[in-house]
C-alpha cells in the first residue's frame, strides 16, 4: 500500500469524522435544545422531518464513508502496512466504528424508527417525546464526543507523518 493512498485516507477519515463531530455536536448543543423548548407535537414532528431529510447521500458518505475508513485504517495498521501513526489510527478507528457508527444502528435508529410510528399529538407521543429527548441527546452527546476523539486521533495520525 502506497504511503500517499494511506495518507489520502487518513485525510479523509479526519474530514469524515470532523464533519460527523460537528453534526452530533450542534444537535446536542442546540437542535435538541429547540424542539425540547416547543410545543411537543411541533417537536415530534420537527424530529420526524428532520429524521427524513437527514437521509440524503450527503449525510451517507459522511457516515457511512468514516466508518469504512475506519475500519480499513484499523485493517491496515494490524497487516503493518501503516508506516507511522498507526496506534492513533486504530484508536479513532475503534472510537469511530464503536462509539459512532454502533451507537447510532443500536440506540438511535430504533428510537427515531419508534418516534417515526407516532402520531404527534397522543398521549403515547408525549410519553415517548419526554423519553426520546433524554436518552436520545445522551446517545448522541457519546456520537459526538467519539466522533471528535476520532477527529483528535487522526489528527495525531497526520502530525506523527510530519
Amino acid at each position: 500500500m502506497t504511503d500517499r493512498l494511506v495518507f489520502a485516507f487518513v485525510f479523509l477519515a479526519t474530514l469524515g469524522a470532523g464533519v460527523m463531530a460537528g453534526f452530533f455536536f450542534t444537535f446536542s448543543n442546540t437542535v435538541m435544545q429547540a424542539l425540547g423548548r416547543i410545543q411537543v407535537p411541533a417537536g415530534i414532528q420537527a424530529m420526524q422531518a428532520i429524521n427524513i431529510t437527514v437521509l440524503n447521500p450527503f449525510f451517507f458518505a459522511a457516515f457511512f464513508g468514516t466508518a469504512l475508513l475506519g475500519i480499513l485504517l484499523c485493517v491496515l495498521y494490524l497487516l503493518g502496512l501503516v508506516p507511522s501513526g498507526g496506534i492513533w489510527l486504530l484508536a479513532g478507528g475503534i472510537a469511530y466504528v464503536m462509539g459512532t457508527f454502533l451507537v447510532t444502528v443500536i440506540f438511535n435508529v430504533p428510537m427515531n424508527e419508534a418516534l417515526a410510528k407516532i402520531d404527534p399529538a397522543s398521549t403515547q407521543g408525549a410519553e415517548l417525546w419526554r423519553d426520546y429527548l433524554s436518552r436520545w441527546v445522551m446517545w448522541n452527546h457519546v456520537r459526538a464526543l467519539t466522533s471528535l476523539a476520532a477527529l483528535a486521533s487522526y489528527a495525531m495520525a497526520l502530525v506523527q507523518r510530519l
